[in-house]
């Protein structure tokens, strides 16, 4: 019987009983000759195979021909474990060559690992069978699993004459239990898993499922996973859901479920359908993870950059993002929109006054009260302090009807912010400045709308406050007319571009007593510019505080180069203080240094300041007061009686002058109510000890009025103009022959 041409695998078990009936154990060949009569089923005409072998011992060709039909690879080894065959299948192996391998040592096979074939020699000598062990077969940058097992073949005499080795290729079920291992850990990853037969009824979930959602598996195993739904989701979303995974075989997004306890929760899940060869679906997987915290987390961050703090009212980056959409909309529906610009009146003197925590309660309050008065499609937006933005959309698409409509919404929103506030038990009344510009499609762009509805806040502030204005064209050419003279006076400051002139100060006699310094801006381009063209300016910019410092020094090195002329000497110097100059905290020691620096005597400098500065943190201004007298500084208040006056402050105040505002001056003697208006100043300044100075003195009838009531300081056009410093110090010498 040939059998070189059986490739059946059921042969391996017919090697296996050969295998047990040649290793010469007498109660083994029992057992494989009952069993050969078992097999006779499996492959035709073995019963005669089955007879033989129970008469005798199986021949060297009928063994030959079995080995070379084997799957397995087959070593045949001497009793010096030297090669000298092998079948078909081993010689298939990569890296395996029978010309190479047959005659050489064993060692070859096994060189990778010494210790698994010192083993097995030792076993196959001691023992004459090695009984089977994996081994990773590594020859030639080939890695292979094989099931190597072996016994001794001998001879009628029980003598062994050699090996045969069986290498068992089992890489595949390696692998397969690799992959099944890994599927295990993966399955109870940290991520939910659930999976589902075709009719998405569950099968089997794992632990992170049920730590996620709060059921167990006995809960879970036959529903469908339609039952853990929050009812967030409409059925258009599964409907397209489902669609996307019949076409792709998977989908992925978020979904919100709840859990067992009833809390909603989000989950990101991804699904996959699993198919057979023929394209049918087997499973559904899905896997998901619980991103609750991190969509909170997310939308904590999105407040943190959207949303102003306070007031949880958008802040200018989404209003600004808003607004584009806005301005895009409008362009499609061609209707008219607007931007409301709000600032608070005086907000700062509550701040002041109360503190801080009283204005943001304010802020907070305005906040509700803007809101209340709008749409939902609307947007009210904090930009910082004390000021807000409203942009309307879909007003109408007739520009006065849209500003009909504005202006009337603007009168509510002023109503509403008029109306007392209760904040913690302090009764408080606001009102507020109101810009307004309308847009339509991208005409303009958004930087401009905000401007102009600024430009039209300020313009309904300098009105007097508590008013509403709509932009114009002149609020534009004004704007652009300042902005142009910023940039040429930040220029000035640092290209040393201003000068002091002087107007001199006389007593009742006519003689100089000292002079005024008023700065000028000698501007190549604008020419000789007066304060009143350039500081309003400077004080919007905040450049005020730099160029009164500037006075300050420059008045000082004047003062100390006076002290050496013997007819100058003893002349006071009055410099002019900004109230943001006054406010400023370094503005006391600043002062200080530039008179020590100069050496002069500080009772010679006088610093005119407005009755403004004592409308906001009085004590802070009679503290800075008090420091200044203390050093020798004298100080005079300007423009007495047009401004904040009060004689319980004035009192308090360490002054030692009160200069008459030349308002107060115009017509006397014959304008009555002025007469009496100086008189009761003169006598006021009497009655506290205080120097008067009146200013703006133009006529003789005028000087003579004022030395009629006892007022014997004066400063005008009557002595003489603000000149240079050349003209002013000729002006001293030709006037001081008498002193």
């Amino acid at each position: 019987m040939k059998y070189d041409t059986l490739k059946d695998p059921r042969i391996e078990k017919i090697l296996h009983l050969i295998m047990e009936y040649a290793g010469g154990n007498l109660e083994a060949k029992v057992d494989a000759a009952d069993q050969f009569d078992e097999i006779d089923g499996i492959i035709g005409g073995l019963n005669m195979l089955g007879e033989e072998l129970k008469a005798s011992m199986v021949s060297r060709e009928f063994l030959e021909n079995i080995i070379q039909s084997m799957f397995d690879g087959i070593l045949v080894l001497g009793t010096d474990m030297m090669i000298q065959e092998m079948n078909p299948s081993m010689e298939s192996l990569p890296g395996i060559s029978k010309k190479d391998l047959v005659n050489s040592s064993v060692d070859l096979i096994f060189g990778e690992d010494q210790d698994f074939k010192n083993h097995l020699i030792h076993e196959l000598s001691v023992t004459g069978a090695f009984r089977g062990k994996e081994y990773r077969y590594i020859y030639k940058n080939t890695e292979k699993y094989m099931f190597v097992s072996g016994f001794g073949i001998r001879n009628n005499y029980g003598k062994i004459k050699g090996y045969i080795l069986s290498f068992h290729d089992i890489t595949l079920q390696k692998q397969k239990e690799e992959e099944l291992r890994i599927s295990a850990v993966a399955f109870e990853s940290n991520e939910g898993i659930i999976i589902t037969d075709p009719e998405t009824k569950i099968i089997r979930v794992n632990r992170t499922f049920q730590k996620i959602t709060g059921y167990s598996s006995k809960d879970v195993v036959g529903k469908k996973p339609s039952f853990l739904s929050a009812g967030h989701h409409n059925a258009d979303f599964y409907k397209v859901m489902w669609a996307e995974i019949n076409r792709t075989r998977k989908w992925e997004g978020e979904v919100w479920n709840r859990r067992k306890n009833g809390d909603v929760y989000i989950e990101l899940l991804s699904i996959t359908a699993i198919k057979d060869d023929d394209g049918n679906v087997t499973q559904y997987v899905g896997i998901f993870n619980d991103i609750t915290k991190r969509k909170e987390a997310e939308e904590e961050i999105r407040n943190l950059a959207f949303y102003d703090p306070l007031t949880g009212l958008p802040n200018r980056r989404l209003l600004m993002e808003n607004f584009h959409h806005a301005l895009s909309r409008s362009e499609r529906t061609k209707y008219f929109g607007a931007v409301i610009f709000i600032d608070l009146d005086n907000f700062k003197k509550l701040n002041d006054t109360k503190g801080h925590e009283y204005g943001d309660m304010l802020l907070f309050e305005v906040a509700g009260r803007l809101s209340s008065c709008l749409r939902e499609v609307d947007t009210v937006a904090r930009l910082g302090g004390d000021e807000f933005v409203i942009l309307i959309e879909e007003l109408s698409k007739d520009e006065n009807q849209s500003s009909e409509i504005i202006s009337k919404l603007a009168e509510k929103i002023q109503m509403k912010l008029n109306q007392p506030y209760n904040l913690e038990g302090y009764s408080y009344f606001s009102s507020s400045s109101i810009g307004i510009s309308l847009y339509r499609g991208h005409d303009k762009s958004v930087s401009e709308l905000l401007k102009f509805a600024d430009l039209a806040m300020y313009s309904a502030k300098e009105s007097g406050r508590n008013a509403v204005r709509f932009f114009n064209p002149v609020m534009q050419n004004k704007a652009e007319k300042f902005s142009s003279l910023e940039v040429k006076l930040r220029n000035a400051v640092l290209l040393d571009q201003f000068i002091l002139n002087y107007q001199v100060q006389v007593n009742g006699w006519g003689l100089p007593v000292g002079t005024e310094a008023l700065i000028r801006w000698n501007s190549p381009e604008l020419g000789m510019m007066m304060p009143d063209q350039f500081i309003p300016v400077a004080e919007k910019i905040n450049l005020i505080i730099d160029l009164g410092q500037w006075v300050i020094d420059t008045a000082c090195m004047q003062l100390e180069r006076w002290s050496h002329d013997e007819r100058m000497k003893d002349l006071t110097l009055s410099v002019n203080v900004s109230v943001k100059q006054f406010e400023a905290s370094d503005f006391v020691s600043k002062l200080k240094s530039a008179v020590a620096l100069n050496g002069i005597n500080p009772s010679l400098l006088i610093l005119e300041i407005t009755e403004h500065c004592l409308v906001n943190n009085v004590s802070d201004v009679i503290s800075k007061m008090d420091e200044l007298r203390n050093f020798g500084i004298q100080l005079s208040i300007d423009d007495f009686g047009t401004g904040y006056s009060s004689l319980s402050y004035l009192k308090q105040l360490p002054i030692n002058q009160i200069k008459i505002d030349k308002s107060f001056l115009n017509n006397i003697p014959s304008d009555l109510n002025n007469s009496m208006m100086i008189k009761a100043i003169v006598n006021l300044a009497k009655n506290l000890n205080l120097d008067v100075l009146a200013e703006g003195v133009e006529t003789v009838d005028q000087q003579n009025f004022l030395r009629d009531i006892g007022c014997e300081s004066y400063q005008g056009y009557l002595f003489s103009k603000p000149i240079p410093l050349s003209e002013y110090e000729q002006y001293i010498k030709m006037n001081l022959h008498s002193r």
